[in-house]
């Protein structure tokens, strides 16, 4: 269970926590499921190497370089506690700070239950109302349905395609690119 003080934010059903240097273990089963990896990698594992010397270490620096205020979350459910995955909230590398992507990543035992929906629209309002964000965007492959369907029910707008970066090239559906959905602080709260 989460202790109050660890949580970043919570939703009726959901609590967000920063990671830890203990939950290598909730990220190496997260990316070691081929459906949860279809669109990222096309299905292959992340190595548990990977994920301990160089994700979870990143992740964690992020903190610190964001204050707290934005990086990637552990997502667990309320009732009981279990791990579901994660979300996130942060700017790109060398971007401005009042820009962030939105993203999330969840046991295919938690899809369709509305989590991410309802993990994301928290998020955008704790970035729009508490940390000064101008912008937020969001990007999957043009064929990752799920995910598309998530950013139109938050109100964002296809802003842009972008190409498929060459280490994904592998994935099915790469030869349609991606896509970029933006949402802005006025038109968020316009809806």
């Amino acid at each position: 269970m989460i202790r109050s003080v660890d949580t970043y934010l919570e939703t009726e059903r959901l609590a967000l926590r920063r990671f830890t240097a203990d939950d290598a273990d909730l990220l190496i089963e997260l990316d070691s499921d081929t459906a949860v990896m279809r669109y990222l990698t096309g299905g292959v594992a992340t190595a548990p190497e990977i994920i301990r010397e160089r994700h979870l270490p990143h992740i964690i620096a992020g903190y610190e370089k964001w204050d707290g205020d934005l990086g990637l979350f552990a997502a667990h459910e309320r009732d009981g506690g279990a791990f579901i995955g994660w979300f996130c909230l942060r700017p790109e590398p060398g971007g401005p700070r009042d820009e962030a992507e939105l993203g999330y990543r969840l046991r295919q035992a938690y899809w369709g239950r509305g989590y991410a929906t309802e993990g994301s629209q928290a998020l955008l309002h704790k970035g729009f109302t508490g940390l000064g964000l101008r912008m937020i965007w969001a990007a999957t492959m043009a064929v990752n349905r799920g995910s598309r369907n998530v950013m139109g029910k938050l109100g964002m707008t296809l802003a842009d395609t972008i190409p498929t970066p060459p280490d994904m090239e592998m994935v099915e559906g790469s030869e349609h690119g991606g896509v970029r959905y933006e949402i802005t602080k006025e038109q968020w709260e316009q809806r």
